[in-house]
């Protein structure tokens, strides 16, 4: 598990507690050859937060420019995309899904953090001559804000697309 999802599963698991709210988030041990569905699961009664959300995370400072579909996402051995995989389990399973993006900026400067809507991802991947995510266009997605050491959950801000003028 990265830090990135351990610090997410805390901030959701504090987020409930702190609330008086049903609902737990945590992260299905990965098995060698075996694929997970997601990296973070959230379970709740309330639809709003019962979720799964896959977690990428690049690095910004080093020269990463993009999250490409081929490169950041894997492909089974029957071929089948990641992106392909976790739409049918989003689909199959209600929960909302979501890409957090985690960009690294180097050392001495805080991390971003950004949620992209599964939807909005799957249209991505799914357009004709899409490759990939630019840094530029995943930072016109909701950020993921934080405080001290959590991140401040908002699934219903998360869902929002910023409109750029």
């Amino acid at each position: 598990m990265t830090e990135f999802e351990r610090v997410l599963v805390q901030s959701f698991n504090t987020f409930f507690e702190e609330n008086n709210f049903k609902g737990i988030s945590y992260r299905l041990k990965q098995h060698r050859f075996t694929p997970q569905f997601l990296d973070v699961l959230v379970d709740s009664l309330d639809p709003d937060y019962y979720m799964g959300i896959e977690c990428k995370s690049i690095s910004v400072d080093k020269g990463a420019k993009a999250l490409y579909f081929t490169q950041h996402f894997t492909t089974d051995k029957n071929g089948l995309h990641q992106i392909e995989r976790i739409s049918d389990f989003l689909l199959r399973s209600g929960r909302t899904g979501f890409l957090a993006v985690e960009l690294r900026l180097g050392v001495g400067r805080a991390r971003e953090a950004y949620m992209i809507p599964w939807t909005e991802l799957y249209r991505k991947y799914n357009e004709e001559g899409t490759p990939k995510i630019t840094v530029d266009e995943i930072r016109e997605y909701p950020q993921i804000e934080r405080e001290k050491n959590k991140y401040l959950i908002d699934p219903k801000g998360w869902k929002k697309l910023r409109v750029i003028e």
